[in-house]
């Protein structure tokens, strides 16, 4: 009986996270980011401020919570690779496989990493994301026998940036460019100084 309570508070929990964060993301499309509250997302999601308080640090957190799972995701990805598999390798078909199941443009995810282009708070918050899980990126590749701690967490930083700037790339290229041909170009081209 536990298990099924702690189970059912954690879809809960997993529930209203993503309610706050469709808010955040809803709120910021139609007025902009500089206009929404807290508070306002909070009332949007039909939750306290406090409630938003227990779930994310500020509105910025809360709008790219979708960014934390698809990273999330990302190392998810790296850790299924099989155990041999060099560490760049491992790397670029994580990051393929990741992006290919984003599949075709999304709107929506389109115009969220947009935003994120626009505003300075966003693009740090995005920074910070990323950040942390370079440190899970980094632990994944000494645990692939990357004996150099300083060598991994380069290249960890050097893929999410690689990463990070297919995106931002694909986005200005010609709709029909698939997300996957930009992602494969810039991994090759930054990968090249880690195989």
């Amino acid at each position: 009986m536990c298990a099924v309570s702690a189970g059912l508070r954690e879809r809960k929990k997993s529930a209203t996270r993503q309610a706050l964060h469709e808010a955040a993301v809803a709120l910021s499309v139609e007025h902009g980011l500089e206009r929404v509250t807290v508070e306002a997302i909070a009332d949007a999601a039909e939750v306290s401020r406090r409630t938003f308080s227990n779930y994310f640090a500020s509105k910025e957190e809360a709008f790219l919570y979708g960014d934390h799972l698809r990273m999330r995701l990302l190392v998810d990805a790296v850790r299924e690779r099989p155990a041999d598999e060099r560490p760049w390798a491992a790397l670029t078909a994580a990051g393929l496989e990741t992006h290919r199941r984003l599949g075709p443009r999304d709107q929506e995810w389109v115009t969220q990493v947009r935003l994120v282009r626009r505003h300075p708070a966003l693009a740090a918050q995005q920074v910070a994301t990323y950040s942390a899980l370079e440190d899970d990126l980094t632990a994944e590749l000494c645990a692939r026998g990357l004996g150099d701690r300083m060598r991994a967490r380069l290249m960890a930083a050097a893929f999410l940036v690689a990463m990070r700037v297919a995106v931002a790339e694909w986005l200005d290229r010609p709709a029909g460019t698939q997300l996957g041909d930009v992602t494969r170009e810039a991994l090759d081209a930054t990968g090249a100084a880690f195989v």
